[in-house]
């Protein structure tokens, strides 16, 4: 059975996988890789190599796909398939940079929980039901004010990775929600369009998070790429 090896995003853990995780229905063995401990995308990459198989699959969502691409730059030899999931390879711009910055300050002096709680509405497609937006805040608020500052400027220090997909040689799956407005379709397209051989598939009524918001899809294609 081959191994699928799961990457969260920014402010998420393990839990955003879970339903994809159930959906793929024992399939493939999913291990999700540990992106809560470092202050790098590189570290963090290091930190899942070192507890991964010697070869597998590999699927990265939003920061997570960032986080893929620099397991690509170092043992690109050990991955199998890859799945790019509403993520984006360019470098932030200043503005962006800023914003991130901000939003540091503000998770730091305010009321982070109510701050995971208001930032669902921006991930998520307007038809996600209610279960999946409360356990997207309480993941929220689980991985905490240190780890989201962590990890929001280690996002903002990240280069440009299109490089990267330049120089991939295994089957490629670009994956986007068709209303993702943290991601547009323009950067999966742009992806796509970089990766040799790579597939682009957009999922209809999905926002930024297609491993909560439509397991059901994302596992169908996910299974399509492992063939």
């Amino acid at each position: 059975m081959q191994t699928l090896v799961m990457i969260p995003g920014l402010g998420s853990d393990a839990a955003v996988w879970r339903r994809t995780i159930t959906a793929l229905n024992s399939e493939v063995n999913c291990l999700v890789g540990d992106t809560l401990s470092d202050r790098s995308l590189r570290g963090m990459a290091q930190r899942i190599l070192d507890q991964a198989p010697e070869t597998f699959a590999l699927a990265g969502v939003s920061m997570g796909g960032m986080v893929a691409l620099e397991m690509m730059k170092i043992a690109p030899q050990r991955m199998t398939r890859l799945a790019l999931i509403d993520t984006n390879v360019r470098p932030d711009a200043i503005a962006r940079k800023a914003y991130r910055y901000f939003a540091n300050f503000v998770a730091i002096t305010g009321d982070f929980e109510r701050l995971s709680e208001r930032s669902v509405n921006s991930l998520v497609h307007p038809s996600t039901p209610n279960d999946v937006r409360a356990e997207l805040a309480e993941m929220g608020a689980r991985v905490g004010v240190k780890t989201y500052v962590r990890q929001n400027v280690a996002v903002a220090a990240r280069k440009d990775l299109r490089p990267v997909l330049q120089s991939i040689a295994v089957p490629t799956a670009v994956i986007v929600g068709h209303e993702d407005r943290v991601t547009p379709i323009e950067l999966s397209q742009e992806i796509h369009d970089l990766t040799p051989g790579s597939t682009l598939h957009v999922i209809p009524d999905c926002g930024h998070l297609p491993p909560i918001e439509k397991p059901a899809a994302l596992a169908v294609i996910l299974l399509g790429l492992m063939k």
